[in-house]
């Protein structure tokens, strides 16, 4: 018997790649989650990439090596280092695009930067973090920095409470109610009683304060941006040392940190509730 022809029978009546479809969309998986191991570092070894992923070596190369050629992440030959490629950070801007918040935004965050002389910054509320999308840094040598792309926790963000204040009870509730309200510094807000307390004092005063709740020696004055339906999706800021943010500072630049985010709001084709 021709053993050749056993493989062709077994398979009759299936249709062309009947089977490879949870195999791709493992190797899919696979590939979006190193993405995004790539995109959370300024630049990794595949040692260090291979050991997040918790995959092997050789599958950590072969799976960058394909991203590699469609664009979306690239190699250092000198150093070895992987970091995300021109195609993803079209991508990203496409989403920007999309959203059209991070071009709008940015004579809103400049004239911010002037007026207070600190680092301006626009993040979005994505699945109950923000996301830093852009930012005109401040001239000063001693400086807040948040690189795009960078998550944080809503709990312990100025931008992230000012879109929790000017959302309801129940949205909060969903947002971050079941979450652990994860400790950065002694004056992080860490439980539900005191961050809704701290909502309450955010929506009588229309702008929120982070006082080194995620860093110490850091503060950061924001005001939440609203889309055509009324709802919180964004927030404009100002974050700086504290040296140069006493309170007094703070008291002055809360309501012009309110009035930028409104004016975004409105040029962006928003409208507040």
């Amino acid at each position: 018997m021709d053993q050749t022809a056993e493989p062709h029978r077994a398979r009759r009546g299936r249709k062309p790649g009947e089977h490879a479809a949870p195999a791709s969309v493992q190797v899919l998986d696979r590939a979006l989650a190193m993405l995004a191991i790539v995109s959370a570092r300024d630049g990794a070894l595949l040692t260090d990439i291979a050991d997040a992923a918790g995959m092997a070596p050789s599958t950590t190369h072969r799976l960058l090596s394909s991203l590699a050629s469609h664009g979306m992440v690239t190699a250092d030959p000198e150093t070895g280092q992987w970091t995300i490629g021109v195609k993803a950070f079209e991508i990203g801007n496409g989403f920007l695009r999309h959203r059209k918040l991070g071009t709008i935004s940015r004579p809103f965050l400049t004239r911010l930067m002037e007026e207070s002389g600190e680092t301006a910054n626009l993040a979005m509320e994505d699945a109950g973090d923000v996301v830093f999308i852009s930012q005109v840094e401040s001239h000063a040598p001693m400086r807040a920095f948040f690189r795009p792309g960078r998550r944080g926790p809503m709990h312990a963000s100025g931008i992230g409470k000012a879109i929790l204040a000017a959302r309801p009870d129940g949205e909060v509730a969903a947002l971050i109610g079941r979450r652990k309200l994860e400790r950065f510094t002694e004056k992080t807000l860490h439980t539900q009683q005191a961050l809704h307390a701290d909502l309450e004092a955010i929506r009588r005063r229309g702008w929120s304060i982070d006082d080194e709740e995620h860093t110490i020696g850091m503060r950061c004055i924001a005001a939440p941006v609203f889309n055509e339906y009324g709802e919180a999706i964004a927030g404009l800021s100002v974050s700086g040392p504290v040296v140069r943010l006493p309170y007094e500072r703070v008291e002055e630049l809360g309501p012009r940190v309110k009035d930028a985010a409104d004016a975004l709001t409105a040029a962006s084709g928003g409208r507040r509730t």
